[in-house]
């Protein structure tokens, strides 16, 4: 399989959060983009270079050619032609670009938009519209002024009774399965960071909060296990003390997962390490942290991974840079 197939070729990874993924200082990716014509970073609308999953598959196995003894002029050329489309070019389909920055209220106008494609059923659009504001704003912004206000749009149109539960349920698989390419790209547990269990808990359906934080944190050099939905918590105990984990996340979104984790919390005695929770539940009553036994992460899943990663990386994380990042 080629390094890229699959792979979305949106911007969206600053040239330091491609660092921190792949290891590859940002000077030598110029060098790459100078020298052998790839990877193929746009611009957002401040100048900084955004690189796509395609681009980090594509210096992955750059590297991977290099760590294996390949010249680096050799490797070059096998990952050009790896990465290189198999259609002839009347074949290479041409991909609408995606829509101008929207003209008033801002981040709002995009979930709105982002909200009735989604309703509509309509992924083609959906996408286009994530792909527009990828080249506008960086992921975190995505995440927090974007897809969060959808989220939480849809599931108040339910509520309504405006929309039927199938609706909600497939805007919310479009929506995992974007967040879940991201959290891939991001980063995989085989670094050197420390390790998070991050899960939700018993009775918790909800994931796609935990799904953001999760990305989050990878994009900040820590290692993230992700288990899921429903975890029982002497299942989830037994296996972060498997894995060494350096601290557990739990999220809880609603009253629903609280009586089940109350139930069970015993099962997590004698932890040896770190309990962070969070979720929309939390949210409301951050002082439930405490009563369970943890501590809560904050009201959002930048500032959640923010305080994670202090805590666990012992000095102030650095947060991606408010407009990109590196040049």
């Amino acid at each position: 399989m080629k390094p890229t197939a699959g792979r979305s070729q949106t911007g969206m990874f600053t040239a330091s959060e491609v660092e921190v993924q792949t290891g590859v200082p940002a000077t030598t990716l110029r060098q790459w983009e100078r020298r052998y014509g790839f990877p193929h970073p746009v611009r957002n609308a401040s100048g900084y270079r955004l690189y796509s999953p395609g681009d980090v598959a594509a210096i992955q196995y750059m590297q991977s050619q290099l760590q294996s003894g390949v010249p680096a002029g050799r490797a070059a050329e096998l990952t050009v032609q790896a990465t290189r489309p198999s259609s002839s070019p009347a074949e290479v389909p041409v991909a609408a670009p995606p829509p101008a920055q929207p003209e008033g209220r801002g981040v709002a106008r995009w979930s709105a938009l982002l909200t009735d494609a989604l309703l509509a059923s309509d992924t083609d659009r959906a996408g286009a519209v994530l792909a527009g504001v990828h080249a506008h704003l960086p992921v975190e912004d995505v995440m927090t002024g974007v897809i969060s206000p959808t989220m939480v749009e849809i599931g108040a149109r339910w509520e309504r009774g405006e929309i039927t539960i199938a609706h909600e349920h497939q805007a919310t698989a479009y929506l995992r399965s974007r967040l879940s390419a991201l959290m891939d790209v991001a980063g995989v547990q085989g670094g050197c960071g420390p390790l998070v269990v991050a899960a939700c808990a018993p009775e918790e359906q909800h994931e796609l909060g935990l799904m953001m934080l999760t990305l989050a944190l990878r994009r900040r050099g820590v290692r993230v296990a992700y288990l899921g939905a429903n975890v029982p918590l002497g299942d989830l105990a037994v296996y972060a003390r498997q894995r060494e984990a350096r601290a557990v996340l739990l999220a809880l979104n609603g009253t629903w997962a609280l009586d089940a984790t109350r139930a069970h919390l015993r099962d997590l005695d004698g932890l040896g390490m770190p309990l962070f929770y969070g979720g929309a539940l939390l949210n409301a009553e951050p002082i439930l942290a405490q009563e369970l036994g943890g501590q809560y992460a904050g009201p959002d899943a930048p500032s959640a991974a923010q305080q994670i990663a202090a805590a666990l990386l012992g000095s102030p994380a650095i947060p991606p840079h408010p407009s990109g990042g590196s040049a």
